[in-house]
């Protein structure tokens, strides 16, 4: 059976304060631990304090020397394609090539007006995204779509493009992964949900001419944690997005690191090879200790 890789969600600004931490200070925290990557979501104006994602993962990025750095997920639609264009560059120059850029078109519309961009755009506006975006880390003169201005841009300095992973489980995004990315990335299903996607994802590969994209999956986790946070968890997912309680019950990652290792490896089973982890409960420096322990269960 294949190697799988487990990545972490950095703290938010709230759990930061919470456990005396720098962002800076989590990377490196993540990092010594053993764990493959670090990432932070990409959000405009959800109502609460958050960092800005290409900031936040710079700030990773200088700290560390290994972990992957990425995005869970950028939002490319919502901004002018040359900017958005310039952030990833930039994250994949400091970093010195270790991003990972997960890509998605969500948000709520809240974001996309906070950003002036049309909700109904958002699809068209991330494929046009995922299509430009290698020409421009290239360095090549582009013409941009959705601007008067027909003269070409060019941005240096020229970098390598990341892998990209769509994000999302539904239909949309993995026709855009089979198409457009190296791999997909969806949050908060089931084993069963990403065997049936794994095979989808590769018919749909195939009929491009391009092999399967790897798979990601995200998921909350409290290690440790028993029957009482499993179902807090599952409670929020089901509020936060308006998902039937039964459907996410089992979810949410708990129990001793051999339990969560065992749940990680029917992921595995079914076509994934990489899991990022959000902390949803308990101190944050120890639950990216066990995740560590659960990541070493798993070793091939």
């Amino acid at each position: 059976m294949g190697s799988f890789e487990i990545g972490v969600i950095l703290p938010g600004i709230a759990v930061q304060r919470r456990d005396g931490l720098t962002v800076a200070e989590a990377a490196r925290h993540a990092e010594r631990a053993g764990l493959d990557g670090v990432w932070h979501g990409d959000h405009l104006a959800v109502g609460g304090p958050v960092l800005d994602a290409p900031i936040a993962l710079a700030t990773a990025a200088a700290a560390t020397t290994r972990v992957r750095i990425g995005t869970s997920v950028f939002i490319p639609a919502i901004r002018p394609l040359a900017w958005a264009a310039k952030q990833v560059a930039t994250l994949q120059y400091v970093s010195e090539e270790r991003l990972v850029l997960g890509v998605g078109s969500g948000g709520g519309p809240g974001q996309w007006a906070a950003a002036g961009v049309p909700y109904g755009e958002r699809g068209r506006r991330t494929d046009a995204a995922l299509e430009l975006l290698p020409r421009l880390l290239a360095g090549e003169a582009v013409v941009l779509p959705d601007t008067d201005v027909q003269q070409p841009v060019q941005l240096a300095p020229a970098v390598a493009m990341p892998p990209v992973w769509v994000g999302n489980a539904s239909a949309a995004a993995i026709r855009r992964a089979a198409r457009l990315g190296d791999g997909w990335f969806p949050s908060l299903i089931s084993p069963e949900e990403v065997a049936r996607g794994r095979d989808r994802l590769a018919e749909l590969a195939a009929g491009h001419g391009r092999p399967a994209p790897v798979i990601a999956i995200g998921g909350a986790a409290h290690v440790g944690g028993g029957a009482a946070a499993q179902a807090e968890i599952a409670a929020g997912i089901s509020g936060g997005y308006g998902r039937p309680l039964e459907e996410v019950a089992g979810i949410p990652l708990t129990g001793q690191p051999e339990e969560v290792a065992e749940r990680l490896a029917e992921y595995r089973a079914a076509g994934a090879g990489h899991a990022v982890i959000g902390v949803s409960g308990g101190d944050w420096r120890a639950q990216v200790d066990l995740l560590a322990e659960v990541r070493a269960l798993l070793l091939p």
